[in-house]
């Protein structure tokens, strides 16, 4: 059986409050493009101490599993409710929505003209944590992106009468077509947590053939499979740049014994033609495919051990129930870990979509 031990330390200090906080009822995990979260229940013994293990905007909270840590972030909640004492924390990233730009464009940073939007993420987080008593100690992890956030015409901006959030900033960042993606990750440090936020592009995780989900043997509950014909289509139009007859166009279609559906993949930053095309093949396999599951459940199993898979890994899912036969890749977008079911076998909730493509 797994052993499960949860951390705080003060936010600003790094001081260690607690090495083993007893918590119950416990939900964890990370997400793609966000901070994940945190829930569970303290002891009511814990009552007349909860202020120097739980203080709310000002503690870290982290979740470790046989040594390894798995998930960290601030305590924003912590109250009694009748005879239960809840404690609710997002991942770290989430103090982006608690800071803003008071300075505009990030104090000098920008604006920005075709930069690289890995750069800008990793310039938000500079200009977070260099102000007094802002400093959480997150490191950011970027890889170079092949493509630019910003024109000389339109530069990337920001206003200091606006004051945007910073969350903000890093969201029109991963919103970019083609953006960067981002998740959080915590490692031991010596006896410190580490803290840092993992920038990727063109993506994050990758696809795992040493990994599988499969029904009767690590999934042990599924949601029904979704088959979305508005979602479908053997016929991709490509729509580039420019205007009237001189728009970069394109179009990529198959026959396959079906009703003829058409989709519009709508791209007007796209100057190159082979480009486009590729693209628009890419959009038409992602929307030929018919069938999606979004949520299963798993359990600890030799086939795919808990903590194996990665935010953004693709892996193999079959499920086969009542309903349906599926066999197919998807992507892991987030997961939630219940270390302790109502005292049963740990278990954890993965939210997935399709898998990652490039160019759609």
């Amino acid at each position: 059986m797994a052993a499960y031990r949860y951390l705080t330390q003060h936010a600003l200090t790094g001081d260690i409050l607690t090495w083993n906080l007893p918590v119950g009822d416990v939900a964890f995990g990370p997400e793609l493009n966000g901070p994940g979260s945190f829930t569970g229940t303290l002891e009511p013994r814990l009552a007349d101490v909860l202020p120097a293990f739980a203080d709310a905007g000002n503690t870290l909270l982290f979740a470790e599993r046989d040594d390894q840590l798995l998930w960290g972030g601030l305590v924003w909640r912590a109250e009694p409710v009748g005879g239960r004492y809840p404690i609710e924390g997002a991942g770290f990233s989430s103090y982006l929505t608690r800071r803003h730009d008071l300075h505009g464009n990030l104090a000098g940073r920008g604006p920005y003209t075709a930069a690289d939007p890995c750069a800008v993420i990793r310039d938000v987080w500079e200009y977070c944590q260099s102000v007094p008593d802002g400093d959480l100690g997150v490191h950011v992890d970027t890889t170079p992106a092949g493509i630019t956030v910003g024109t000389k015409e339109q530069p990337y901006t920001t206003k200091p009468w606006e004051a945007p959030e910073l969350a903000t900033i890093v969201r029109d960042m991963t919103a970019l077509d083609q953006g960067p993606e981002w998740t959080e990750r915590v490692t031991w440090s010596g006896r410190r947590p580490q803290r840092t936020v993992v920038v990727g592009w063109p993506r994050l995780g990758t696809r795992r053939t040493d990994l599988t989900f499969t029904t009767g043997v690590n999934i042990t509950a599924a949601v029904p499979v979704l088959f979305d014909g508005d979602q479908y289509a053997q016929v991709v139009i490509g729509l580039g740049a420019g205007e009237g007859s001189a728009k970069v166009r394109t179009v990529d279609a198959a026959r396959n014994n079906r009703l003829r559906l058409e989709s519009v993949l709508d791209a007007p930053a796209e100057k190159s033609t082979d480009r486009l095309a590729a693209r628009t093949r890419t959009e038409r396999t992602r929307r030929q495919r018919l069938g999606d599951i979004t949520e299963i459940t798993v359990t600890d199993h030799p086939a795919a051990p808990i903590g194996s898979w990665a935010i953004g890994d693709d892996i193999r899912v079959t499920v086969h129930d009542q309903w349906t036969d599926f066999d197919n890749w998807c992507r892991i977008t987030a997961w939630t870990l219940h270390p302790n079911p109502q005292g049963g076998q740990e278990k954890a909730t993965l939210r997935l979509s399709r898998p990652y493509s490039t160019g759609g």
